[in-house]
């Protein structure tokens, strides 16, 4: 019989500021420097007010090496464009999944017409780390849309499988370590019992709304974190909500971060920053009509 795991700690977002833009920040917090694999996650809500050029929007030309940056959007979309040559908007409901390897200089705006237009921006990013022997891999880019992110639905409750397995549906994005990675909806009253190996460190972030998982209640915008003491995790919605999951295996390894780099040790990281200053991880000239 699989046992219930239990809620190790509950963190409410932190507001940062990034750039001019105001987020809120669950991970990692104070305390808590990260959930192996996962390195950081990032909340933004934003309204554009139109009249804007798209290059004023969003985030340019920036790099990353080591880790994969993953980008699920809720409202409005992101355009990114890319060193590899990849140019792709990934809209509400879609996942935006890169992997930085080796080196990979990409830019993340909002589509042309969101810029001129106006409207209403959600979405998350987080970022998860790849093992000590991938982080030089070739990078590479996956859009997923919402309806190529298979979809799991029960009374009350709609579950996005982005990568690993849930109720034997397998998801769209490629990992270099065990994932299972859950976009999820519940209609107050609902309940969704998600199993998962025990060896997989887990948490659960709440967009809006609330809901109660392993006795804990949650609010918008909190992260639980789990013990793994147990093979399922049990939702119960006490309102309308969003919420996802993000566990994995953990991958045991060092981790040194400088900026956009996600690498084991100082070393490289210095000749990250190396690579970067050299044009080694690519250029990307953007160019708007």
């Amino acid at each position: 019989m699989s046992t219930l795991r239990t809620v190790k700690t509950v963190i409410p977002a932190q507001k940062v500021n990034m750039g001019g833009h105001l987020l809120d920040q669950p991970l990692p917090a104070q305390g808590m420097d990260y959930v192996d694999p996962f390195l950081l996650i990032h909340h933004w809500e934003s309204t554009l007010p139109g009249g804007q050029h798209q290059r004023d929007v969003g985030v340019g030309p920036h790099p990353h090496r080591g880790f994969s940056p993953v980008t699920f959007v809720y409202k409005g979309n992101v355009e990114h464009r890319d060193s590899l040559g990849n140019n792709a908007i990934v809209s509400e409901g879609g996942t935006q999944w890169m992997f930085a390897g080796r080196g990979i200089t990409h830019s993340e705006r909002q589509g042309r017409d969101l810029a001129e237009n106006g409207g209403e921006v959600e979405f998350i990013q987080f970022w998860v780390n790849a093992p000590s022997d991938k982080k030089m891999e070739q990078a590479f880019y996956k859009p997923i849309s919402k309806e190529d992110t298979p979809l799991v639905e029960g009374p009350k409750s709609k579950i996005w499988v982005v990568s690993g397995e849930f109720n034997g549906t397998k998801g769209a994005a490629p990992t270099y370590s065990p994932q299972t990675l859950l976009r999820g909806e519940l209609e107050a009253g609902g309940e969704v019992t998600i199993p998962l190996p025990k060896n997989y460190n887990a948490l659960l972030y709440l967009l809006d709304g609330g809901l109660v998982a392993s006795g804990k209640e949650l609010r918008r915008k909190d992260m639980a974190v789990f013990y793994n003491d147990g093979e399922e995790i049990r939702i119960t919605a006490s309102e309308n909500t969003r919420f996802m999951l993000l566990s994995g295996e953990p991958l045991n390894e060092a981790v040194m971060s400088y900026g956009p780099f996600v690498m084991t040790n100082e070393t490289e990281i210095l000749e990250a920053l190396r690579d970067s200053q050299m044009g080694k991880m690519g250029v990307l000239i953007e160019e708007f009509n």
